[in-house]
C-alpha cells in the first residue's frame, strides 16, 4: 500500500492577506523631516519666479522712484490676487489630471479655443521682451556685453535650464528655486544697506493714486505680478507630479499645495514689495537722473550706497531674467499643445517668441519703457486665462470634490472683474487722451 503523500510545506505567508501597495503620497509621507516635506513643495516656486521677473523690475523701480510709497498698495494687492489665482489653477491640475489649456480645448468651440491660443502666444512673446531685455541689460551692467549679443546669450542660458526637465521635474524646480532665493537675498542685502523709514512704508498700503499715469503704472505692476502664462502653467505643474489615488489623497495633497503657494508666493510678494521700497527710499525726489530705469537704478546704487549694492540689484536681474525667460518657454509649450494640440521644437518656439526682444535691442530703443509696455500688455492678457479658470473649478462636474466653494468663486470674480474694468479704463484714458 502506497503512503499518502506528505502535506504541503506552510509557508511564512500562508493565509496571509496580501496587503495593497502603498502609494506615492503615502510613500513620501512615511519619511521622516524634510524628505517627508519638500517632495511635495516646488510647483508655485516654478510658478513664482515668473511674479518677480525684470518686468517686476522696471515697473516696481519706476514706480517707487517717480510716486514714492504710493504705489505699495498695488503690489499688495497683486499679490493676494496671484496666491489665489495659482491656487486655483494648481488644483485644476490635481482635480482634473489636465492643464487648463487641454480642457479648454475639450469643452470650448475650436475657434474659441484657437482665439484663446492666438492671444497666449501673443502674450508670451511680451513675456519674452521683458525675460531677454532684463537678462541682457544685466549682462551689460556685470560685464559690458552689448544688449543684443547678451539677449542671445540669454536664449543659451535658458535652454540650459530647461533642459534640466529632462532629469526629472526636482532638478529643473531646485534651479528655479535657488535663483528665486538670490532675488531675495539681493534685495535683502540692498533693503538693509537703505534702512526706509517705517512710516512711509506703512503709508504706501493705503490705496490712492497720484494721478493718470499712476493709473497707468499701477496697471503694469499687476500686469508684471499677476502673470497669464503661469495661469496656465500651474495646472500642468501639478496634473501628474505626484500620482494620487482616491479622492481623499487629493485633497491630503492639496493642502500641501496651498503651502507651496503661500511660501513661494510670498517670497515673490517680499520682493517686489522691497523693489519699491528702495527705490522709493533711494530716487524719489532724487537729483539723479534717469533713476527710473534699470541702469539707472543700478548706477544709482552704486553712487548713493556703494558698489555692493549694484553687484547685488545686477545679480538678482540677471537670475531673474534667466530663470524666468526658461520658466516662459515651458509655458509657451504646454500654451500650444494644450489648446491646438501641437508642438513644435523648442529652438523653433524660442526663435519666434524671442524676436520682438531682440528687435528693441537691435533699434536701440528704450530698454525700460519697453518692458513697462510689456507689462501693460500683459495686464489685459489676464482676463482670457482667468475667466476659463474661475468656470471650470466652479464645476462639480470637472472637479470632483474639489470643486471651488461659493466664496472662492465670488472673490476670484470679482478679481477678474476688477482687472477687467482697470484694463477698460486705461483703453479709455489712452484713445481719450
Amino acid at each position: 500500500m502506497t503512503p499518502p503523500p506528505p502535506p504541503p510545506p506552510v509557508t511564512e505567508t500562508a493565509g496571509a492577506v496580501a496587503l495593497p501597495e502603498p502609494s506615492e503620497l503615502e510613500r513620501i509621507r512615511s519619511r521622516r523631516g524634510l524628505k517627508g516635506i519638500l517632495p511635495l513643495l516646488g510647483p508655485a516656486f516654478v510658478a513664482a519666479i515668473a511674479y518677480v521677473d525684470p518686468g517686476n523690475f522696471a515697473t516696481n523701480i519706476d514706480g517707487g522712484a517717480s510716486y514714492g510709497y504710493t504705489l505699495l498698495w498695488v503690489i499688495l494687492a497683486a499679490n493676494l490676487m496671484g496666491m489665489l489665482i495659482q491656487t486655483l489653477s494648481a488644483k485644476l491640475g490635481l482635480a482634473t489630471g489636465k492643464n487648463l489649456p487641454e480642457l479648454c480645448r475639450e469643452r470650448l468651440p475650436r475657434k474659441a479655443s484657437v482665439g484663446l491660443w492666438i492671444q497666449a502666444e501673443l502674450i508670451a512673446m511680451a513675456t519674452d521682451l521683458a525675460e531677454f531685455i532684463g537678462a541682457a541689460i544685466a549682462l551689460n551692467l556685470l560685464f559690458g556685453v552689448p544688449l543684443f549679443t547678451a539677449g542671445l546669450m540669454t536664449g543659451v542660458v535658458a535652454f540650459a535650464i530647461l533642459a534640466l526637465q529632462s532629469k526629472g521635474y526636482r532638478r529643473f524646480e531646485l534651479v528655479i528655486g535657488g535663483m528665486l532665493g538670490v532675488i531675495l537675498l539681493g534685495f535683502l542685502y540692498d533693503t538693509l544697506k537703505v534702512g526706509p523709514e517705517a512710516s512711509g512704508v506703512i503709508s504706501g498700503f493705503v490705496p490712492g493714486f497720484a494721478g493718470g499715469d499712476s493709473v497707468l503704472l499701477a496697471a503694469a505692476i499687476l500686469g508684471a505680478t499677476v502673470m497669464p502664462h503661469v495661469i496656465y502653467l500651474h495646472s500642468a505643474l501639478t496634473q501628474d507630479r505626484i500620482q494620487v489615488e482616491t479622492d481623499a489623497e487629493r485633497k491630503r495633497l492639496f493642502r500641501w499645495m496651498r503651502i507651496d503657494v503661500l511660501i513661494a508666493m510670498s517670497v515673490a510678494g517680499v520682493v517686489n514689495m522691497l523693489m519699491l521700497v528702495i527705490a522709493a527710499s533711494l530716487f524719489h525726489g532724487s537729483s539723479l537722473g534717469d533713476v527710473d530705469t534699470l541702469e539707472g537704478a543700478y548706477h544709482g546704487f552704486d553712487q548713493l550706497i556703494g558698489p555692493g549694492a549694484a553687484l547685488a540689484f545686477a545679480l538678482a536681474l540677471l537670475a531673474s531674467g534667466f530663470a524666468s525667460s526658461s520658466v516662459g518657454t515651458y509655458a509657451g509649450q504646454v500654451i500650444m499643445s494644450g489648446f491646438i494640440n501641437r508642438t513644435i521644437p523648442l529652438v523653433l518656439r524660442r526663435l519666434i517668441t524671442m524676436t520682438p526682444a531682440l528687435v528693441v535691442l537691435a533699434l536701440g530703443l528704450d530698454p525700460t519703457r519697453s518692458l513697462v509696455i510689456s507689462q501693460v500688455v500683459l495686464s489685459f492678457g489676464i482676463p482670457f486665462a482667468l475667466v476659463p479658470l474661475i468656470i471650470l473649478t466652479s464645476r462639480r462636474e470637472v472637479m470632483g470634490g474639489l470643486v471651488n466653494r461659493r466664496a472662492t468663486t465670488v472673490v476670484a470674480g470679482a478679481i477678474a472683474v476688477a482687472i477687467i474694468a482697470l484694463n477698460v479704463f486705461l483703453l479709455y484714458q489712452t484713445f481719450a487722451g
